[in-house]
């Protein structure tokens, strides 16, 4: 696409991009700034928005900004403005979690700087959503999973699929930690907070009850019961698939900047896999437990640091989550 002049409908749509990221809870804990000389989005955390008992790291909150920055890279790219990113750029300001800017292209791109040009993922961007509804039994063909694992690569990650992690043991951690999250008072209660009540106006955050999906009838597949109640007249039972499809995203370290990078790389992941067609959700229960965090590396290949599981699949698309208009509150 030809450079377009950058203008104030253009930062809109930029930052409308951004925001359809994935985040924990759907909690959009992100703000932006921009520099108008250099054109530099700068890209903060809202702690207001972090998970207090779920998250006291602040782990998930930066794999959301991570994902959220990344989507402003593809937007960038699509309207001919390739960019420039840095993450964590200002030791002097640590609350500065990553600048995104266009290039001076062409001198100014290098290896590796606008990796996501060789797909137009613009579109998925607006398709992707959370599917937690039982997948058909159709296999995740063995070349979109090279296809994921390498992109994840690219943003300093990795994507273990079942053949290489034990996917029983993966379910079963993950069962564990659910059954941890529901006798945790503190944290149902944080899950309650972010589901949409009945009869009151509809939030621009969270998550609507017709976005959390079925439980799985034989209980093989522990979704987040965000209710933390698990009544048949709120979280209906039905069969899920027989052999999910799981992948753990992993770094090989476990600082700020990789939780950054892996968050990236899930939303690269998620993109790629919507433009195939392929549907996704995140287990993301075990890695909030250090011990079980722990017991899922080592069903891993036990050096690298898992920042969360994803099940991968064919089956309904999920609906839509709402998103925070772009406007003052995120500036």
């Amino acid at each position: 696409m030809e450079s377009t002049t950058f203008g104030a409908a253009l930062v809109e749509t930029c930052v409308s991009a951004a925001v359809a990221a994935p985040s924990i809870h759907n909690t959009q804990p992100w703000r932006f700034g921009l520099d108008p000389e250099t054109a530099t989005f700068e890209v903060r955390a809202d702690p207001e928005r972090g998970l207090r008992h779920a998250d006291p790291t602040g782990r998930a909150l930066l794999l959301s900004v991570g994902a959220c920055v990344f989507n402003l890279r593809v937007a960038l790219t699509h309207f001919g403005r390739p960019p420039v990113t840095r993450l964590l750029p200002s030791p002097d300001d640590p609350g500065l979690l990553a600048t995104v800017r266009p290039a001076g292209f062409p001198a100014e791109l290098t290896a590796g700087q606008g990796e996501e040009r060789r797909v137009d993922l613009y579109e998925a961007i607006w398709r992707r959503h959370s599917s937690r509804f039982p997948f058909t039994s159709r296999p995740l063909p063995a070349a979109v999973r090279d296809e994921l694992a390498a992109v994840a690569l690219a943003e300093g990650a990795s994507l273990r699929f079942s053949e290489e992690v034990d996917t029983t043991r993966m379910l079963r951690l993950t069962a564990e930690a659910e059954r941890r999250n529901r006798l945790d008072a503190h944290r149902a209660a944080e899950g309650r907070h972010w589901v949409h009540r009945e009869l009151e106006p509809a939030p621009d955050a969270g998550l609507p009850r017709t976005a959390l999906g079925p439980q799985d009838a034989r209980e093989r597949l522990p979704l987040r019961d965000f209710t933390a109640q698990r009544h048949p007249e709120r979280l209906i039972a039905r069969p899920f698939e027989d052999a999910p499809v799981i992948a753990a995203l992993t770094t090989d370290h476990d600082r700020r900047i990789d939780w950054l990078r892996a968050g990236q790389a899930l939303e690269r992941v998620w993109l790629v896999a919507t433009a195939h067609g392929v549907r996704a959700s995140v287990l993301h229960q075990p890695v909030e437990w250090a011990d079980l965090r722990d017991a899922l590396a080592d069903a891993c290949d036990g050096t690298a640091h898992p920042q969360l599981l994803m099940r991968l699949g064919y089956g309904p698309e999920g609906p839509a989550t709402p998103r925070r208009t772009p406007g003052r509150e995120q500036w």
